[in-house]
């Protein structure tokens, strides 16, 4: 059970458990392409692109043209978060805390489910057959460098990010996001290069009052990892390049306990897995923080 329980007591004079700032629940899940599985491991099938064949004579043969197939495998992986609180808690604090544990056990999932997403979109992918492939994250073609001298993010970025999506012809149909961390929203705002009416947007975006900027929604994020110099590993993607698998949502259950003297337990679990789909889809930006 939880140790630190106590420091919610009467004695501390708190009328009610207070949630201390986190995260609740995941940022990412519905930004990215999601699918139900069942089984420890699930396989999404591609089609790659073809090409036609020009006709040349009347009643040629038909031609038949070998279309691209390739595969990508998730592997998934489980999730427990559990606490206990035993009646005598109850007593000394007046409350109870099971529906506050609840939600802390919630949001614990819904931030593995962006971790898992984050690692699988510059990680490497399984691809093949039987998944026995490596395809490791495109860094020639689909990272943008932190530049030199060594910059954030700056609308020049966000440009080239775009424009390597388009070069690669992702379907502009496809909602396009980009993961930041709050440092990047400031250098869009001391970016020099923003003109007066782009500045206004990015403004909205720092007050929270729209997240759409240069063709993607922002999704403000301080779950995203950092390169061996420290630069900013930020990502910008369409949809369905990085897929979701999930194999059982997140599930709660709360129930006593009679091998711990009828403590109430507070238990969710869930099952998931992720992969980049495509490299041409996922862009990397790496922003300097100093």
């Amino acid at each position: 059970m939880s140790t630190q329980i106590t420091t919610a007591f009467v004695n501390q004079f708190s009328s009610n458990v207070q949630m201390l700032s986190q995260q609740m629940g995941s940022l990412l899940r519905t930004a990215v392409d999601v699918e139900t599985v069942n089984g420890e491991k699930a396989f999404f099938d591609q089609v790659g692109s073809a090409a036609a064949v020009l006709r040349t004579t009347r009643h040629a043969d038909t031609p038949l043209i070998d279309t691209p197939h390739s595969r990508r495998m998730v592997t998934m992986s489980d999730y427990e978060y559990a606490d206990l609180i035993d009646d005598q808690d109850k007593v000394r604090m007046l409350i109870d805390p099971t529906s506050t544990y609840s939600r802390a056990a919630a949001a614990a999932m819904g931030r593995a489910m962006d971790d898992v997403i984050i690692s699988a979109a510059l990680g490497n992918a399984k691809t093949g057959k039987d998944g026995g492939t490596t395809t490791p994250f495109d860094t020639s073609n689909q990272q943008i460098g932190v530049g030199s001298p060594a910059a954030g993010l700056t609308l020049a970025k966000l440009l080239e990010a775009k424009e390597i999506l388009d070069s690669n012809d992702v379907d502009p149909s496809i909602p396009r996001y980009i993961v930041v961390s709050p440092k990047q929203i400031s250098d869009l705002l001391g970016d020099t290069t923003v003109t007066s009416s782009d500045f206004n947007t990015v403004k909205a975006l720092a007050q929270g009052e729209l997240n759409q900027f240069v063709g993607f929604t922002f999704i403000t994020s301080n779950r995203l990892g950092v390169d061996s110099s420290a630069y900013r590993r930020v990502i910008a993607f369409a949809m369905d390049g990085i897929k979701l698998a999930i194999g059982k949502e997140p599930t709660a259950r709360i129930d006593e306990r009679a091998d711990k003297s009828y403590a109430t337990q507070v238990y969710y679990c869930q099952s998931i897995g992720a992969t980049r789909m495509e490299e041409a889809k996922v862009v990397e930006v790496l922003c300097s923080e100093a």
